[in-house]
């Protein structure tokens, strides 16, 4: 059995009045108590008398294929398999140094995330929710990945494969992208009518549905469809950004979780296309983080994912930042901290186990130096690391 006694405990929703020592057994939180409880003899103590401790986080949007150089995601075909699974196992010991216990991997080449993790041991690395290759349009974005369809009938063949395949979410492209030449990032790719098909059939096999949308006509087709999800929701028109009032409503109403993939490298400028795309429409990377938090403050669920692996400006290990852009945007240090860990769990199909400080669940933790409470730089602060009950870094 170990014990960690810390400063103060976020179980994932709120500090814990009081608390300041959780037990961990067999892979389990066993026990969270007050910071006065005596600890048995004969038990392993971890003392952190200036730390936090935190459920480990959620990246609740990844790509573990990419290397987080230019290009990462078009120069897939050039890899092995064995260079993939090499890869994919080196993004998430990244993952892991910066917190980040759990991924929702959102995009794989020749189901690469989803055949390593069926045919690798997981030991020591953390948990990952797969898509497989995103659902696409034919020359649609990320189109080189192995997705395209045409077609109802090939739609619903989409959904099936990811099922039999054991994917946990269906990733659908419903518009354009900055990096793909020929997909205009303020156009829809799919019909409403289409994109309605995909959930249902989804639905009816058991998954959930979230989808890329940077364009605002995706956004409402993707709310009229009744997707579970919504990445990036940026709600680009032609010329400008516009966010109605209605949209904003109905992702509210209808329970659709939006992960904004904050979280940028210090000193990244966005791509050219979408930096006058920006420009024109008065919109710095500012602006959007306290939009992202109008919108939370309007009742929308706010998940944190970083689109890590992409490209230089969203490397892996990133998730530190996209919770500190919430917070300077004006969201609640708690509500921030909550949509990299229960929130996020919960929006992955694992709340029942991990995001949470809570007896019973996973033993998934994480202790930072300070107080992210007064200090949200402190989340870049680790100082111990346990998954699944072991401690896997501790800098004492």
């Amino acid at each position: 059995m170990l014990a960690l006694r810390i400063a103060r405990v976020f179980d994932g929703r709120a500090v814990v009045e009081g608390a300041g020592v959780v037990f961990v057994d067999g892979g389990r939180i066993v026990g969270v108590e007050p910071a006065w409880f005596a600890i048995p003899t004969g038990v392993e103590v971890l003392d952190r008398p200036s730390g936090t401790l935190l459920p480990g986080l959620v990246d609740a949007h990844v790509h573990l294929v990419g290397d987080g150089e230019p290009g990462a995601l078009e120069r897939l075909g050039e890899l092995s398999q064995d260079d993939l699974f090499s890869r994919i196992e080196r993004s998430l010991r990244i993952q892991l140094a910066a917190g980040v216990t759990t991924v929702r991997d959102l995009g794989d080449v020749a189901w690469s995330v989803v055949d390593w993790r069926a045919r690798r041991p997981r030991t020591g690395l953390p948990t990952v929710v797969a898509s497989g290759p995103p659902v696409t349009s034919r020359g649609g974005q990320c189109r080189h990945m192995g997705g395209g369809t045409s077609g109802s009938d090939e739609l619903r063949a989409a959904v099936r494969e990811r099922a039999e395949r054991g994917a946990d979410v269906v990733k659908i492209m419903t518009g354009g992208g900055v990096p793909t030449p020929g997909s205009p990032v303020d156009q829809g790719r799919f019909t409403a009518e289409e994109l309605a098909l995909v959930v249902r059939q989804a639905h009816a096999d058991g998954l959930p549905v979230t989808a890329h949308a940077h364009a605002l006509v995706s956004i409402r087709d993707a709310i009229a469809a009744g997707v579970d999800g919504i990445e990036h929701c940026t709600c680009l028109t032609s010329d400008s950004v516009h966010v109605p009032e209605e949209a904003i409503a109905a992702l509210a109403a209808q329970g659709i979780v939006v992960c904004p993939t904050l979280g940028r490298a210090p000193g990244a400028v966005p791509p050219p296309q979408l930096m006058e795309r920006m420009h024109k429409a008065g919109l710095g990377y500012d602006a959007l983080r306290r939009r992202v938090v109008r919108a939370h403050l309007a009742g929308v669920t706010i998940i944190s994912g970083t689109d890590g692996g992409i490209g230089l400006n969203t490397p892996h290990g990133s998730l530190p930042r996209a919770v500190m852009d919430l917070v300077s945007g004006g969201m609640d240090a708690a509500d921030a901290l909550a949509s990299a860990t229960s929130v996020a769990a919960r929006a992955c199909g694992l709340g029942d186990r991990k995001g949470r400080v809570r007896t019973g669940y996973d033993a998934d933790l994480v202790v930072v130096d300070g107080d992210p409470f007064t200090d949200m730089t402190a989340l870049t602060r680790l100082d111990v690391t346990v998954l699944g009950g072991q401690v896997l870094s501790s800098r004492s």
